[in-house]
């Protein structure tokens, strides 16, 4: 319970504070009764100073526009101090006196383009600085900053080096505070070589100018570059590093995956600084990115205030480590979720085919009324495509018609990718053309698309029309194209395509582009060429290179050349793959030759190295419910309906007596 003293001290307080409202509310009404006669700067500071609300400054400023003190500069710019204030002003308001003042000094500039910056008025707060300009005005350390901020918030690099130029001419460039925003600006117009030009040229650098340089780094993506700044920080500098330093520095470890400098920074921390919930988070965003999920939970644990930045990293380290269970378990547990968690948990059940928790989570976020982000809507429509399910696409696909989402790109993308995957071509192609801008994914999406229904002509008109308008094509497109020339046994076309990789837009082919263009090779036979385009592949790795020569013992087998088989049989001996398709295919051309003597040593050696046929899996959709089926599973839950069917099939085709006969042994009968 309180205390006598302590009850009577609260009383006291509110007494105050009442007599406080009491004088101001009575000054003001002397001061409105008696304007006329008695108005003074010192009385408008007066109340100016001891204003508390909205309502109390309409007052004040009413009163000083009739006593004609707007025009002071010393009353006009209390005023506005009040009026641009985050938490008393009205931005609108205060919009409104600056159009009456006359002369507005560079305080009321600073003010206002500070104020449209942080409201996200961005245009005009750059209009007053243009303004601030043509007045004669000259711009001061407070003034760039803003302006630099707003421009980087615009992404206007030329108007960025306009006012960078405009702050050379007035001496500030070197001024560490305008540096130091400059800086920052180039950072996110992605002028990396700015920053470090700027960082190298200042006098003077603080710890701001520091952090700077190392986010700047991450910003624009140069992650080795922002680990080299920090080491140089500790070296060159007697500053010591805060948690802007520790959080960008955790940044780059986590992007580059270096748990050890992440793991001296978290001594540091414990040693040096006071513990903060965005220093927890980065800790435990960089554990959980660089698989370490022990120590992650443990900080996790251990936080004594936890929000819903921490709950995520810790899910989706887990759903990222494939432990969804575990995953799930916390995201039950979060006091709080934002849509971001929502879409870490539903993208990770799709991410590992467990599609029919997703869309039960789905649901629950529906019941909740929780509005989905295109992101969830992707991550399902993703799911569907990868499991060919039509129908929940097409629910999904109304879903967002009906809840008027807008179709961007990415949406768009995903909508074409799920119905050409699961063979509706012309309702893809039906999206493509609704789409009013598209980007390379979107053209990738329906060229591949086409590619894999059979549409070969039509995949590269459009690759053609991509090229024509300037879009640029990625390593995704032209595996989109390549496999189209190679099912369509294009050859001539598909060397073509491949070259122009590097020829013309400077992409190095990865293993996927070899793979496509050997395939073609061998369906049409050219398997010398095949092979010695393997052969040319930079990379040794052998679990990289197998898989190709497993595309050329295919063409090998499909023409009947052994003597390439067993050159391939000699070279694979030497490697101790844990593919089974290789292993069946070498096995497959031993038996084609009539070898079958090597043909069981190669299966032998498939037992010796515990290498199992990977057995063949279909799925079909039925009233909107999955249902899959794996070769030689004994344990589905509906085996013996199955059995049931298949075995009156049987006697329907077979007839009555002999199948009477052999009935029994009809369940023998493996029909997967």
């Amino acid at each position: 319970m309180l205390s006598y003293f302590q009850m009577l001290s609260q009383e006291v307080c509110k007494l105050s504070k009442f007599i406080s409202r009491q004088i101001l509310s009575k000054s003001l009404y002397l001061f409105a009764s008696s304007y006329s006669t008695a108005i003074t700067k010192k009385s408008c500071i007066y109340l100016l100073k001891n204003c508390k609300s909205m309502a109390q400054l309409k007052q004040i400023q009413a009163q000083i526009f009739q006593g004609g003190l707007h025009q002071n500069t010393e009353t006009v710019n209390k005023l506005m101090v009040l009026c641009t204030d985050p938490f008393l002003g009205n931005l609108l308001y205060a919009e409104k006196i600056f159009s009456y003042t006359e002369n507005p000094c560079l305080l009321i500039y600073n003010l206002m383009i500070k104020a449209f910056a942080k409201k996200g008025s961005f245009r005009k707060s750059l209009l007053l600085f243009n303004k601030l300009r043509e007045r004669g005005l000259s711009p001061d350390n407070f003034t760039y900053p803003f302006v630099f901020k707003v421009i980087g918030c615009l992404g206007e690099i030329k108007e960025g080096e306009k006012v960078h130029g405009y702050a050379i001419k007035e001496g500030l460039e070197f001024d560490t505070y305008v540096c130091n925003s400059l800086m920052d600006m180039y950072a996110v117009l992605g002028k990396i070589h700015n920053v470090k030009k700027l960082f190298g040229e200042m006098p003077e650098k603080d710890v701001v100018s520091w952090n700077v340089s190392i986010s700047g780094h991450v910003k624009c993506m140069r992650f080795e570059d922002a680990m080299k700044v920090f080491q140089r920080m500790k070296q060159e500098s007697n500053l010591r590093p805060d948690e802007g330093t520790v959080v960008s520095a955790l940044s780059a470890c986590t992007a580059l995956k270096n748990m050890e400098i992440g793991k001296e920074i978290h001594c540091y921390i414990n040693e040096k600084l006071e513990f903060t919930p965005i220093m927890g988070n980065a800790l435990l965003d960089m554990y959980c990115k660089c698989d370490c999920l022990p120590k992650a939970r443990k900080i996790f644990d251990e936080m004594p205030s936890k929000n819903v930045i921490c709950w995520t990293s810790m899910v989706s380290g887990y759903v990222n480590c494939g432990q969804l269970d575990e995953a799930r378990d916390l995201f039950d547990r979060s006091p709080v979720r934002d849509i971001v968690l929502w879409t870490a948990m539903i993208n990770g059940y799709v991410q590992f085919n467990r599609f029919d928790e997703a869309l039960t989570l789905f649901r629950e976020m529906q019941i909740r009324r929780i509005k989905p982000d295109k992101f969830i809507l992707v991550a399902l429509l993703t799911g569907c495509a990868q499991l060919g399910a039509l129908e929940q696409g097409k629910w999904i696909h109304g879903y967002i018609d009906e809840n008027r989402i807008i179709v961007d790109a990415v949406v768009a993308t995903a909508l074409i990718e799920m119905y050409a995957k699961c063979g509706c071509i012309e309702k893809a192609l039906e999206i493509f053309y609704e789409l009013r801008e598209k980007d390379t994914a979107s053209w990738t999406s329906i060229i591949c698309g086409l590619a894999m229904n059979g549409k070969i002509n039509k995949a590269l008109e459009f690759f053609s029309e991509m090229e024509r308008i300037g879009a640029k094509p990625d390593d995704i497109t032209f595996i989109g194209v390549l496999s189209a020339c190679s099912h369509g046994g294009l050859v001539d076309e598909g060397r073509k395509f491949f070259n122009s990789m590097t020829e013309i837009y400077q992409i190095e082919p990865k293993i996927e582009h070899y793979g496509c263009l050997i395939d073609l090779l061998g369906r049409a036979g050219l398997l010398h060429e095949a092979e010695g385009l393997i052969k040319q592949i930079p990379n040794e790795n052998n679990e990289i290179i197998v898989p190709l020569y497993g595309a050329l013992l295919s063409a090998c087998r499909i023409y009947g050349n052994v003597e390439m088989g067993e050159q391939l049989a000699a070279l694979l001996e030497k490697i101790e793959s844990s593919d089974s398709g290789v292993h069946t295919l070498l096995a497959n051309i031993y038996a084609s030759a009539d070898r079958w003597d090597d043909m069981t040593k190669v299966r032998g050696k498939m037992k010796d190295l515990g290498i199992r046929k990977v057995p063949g899996c279909s799925s079909i959709e039925i009233n909107g419910i999955i249902l899959e089926f794996l070769v030689g599973d004994p344990y589905h839950l509906e085996m013996k309906e199955m059995y049931s069917i298949l075995n009156s099939l049987a006697k329907t085709s077979l007839g009555s007596e002999e199948n009477e006969m052999e009935g029994d042994n009809l369940v023998a009968i493996n029909f997967f």
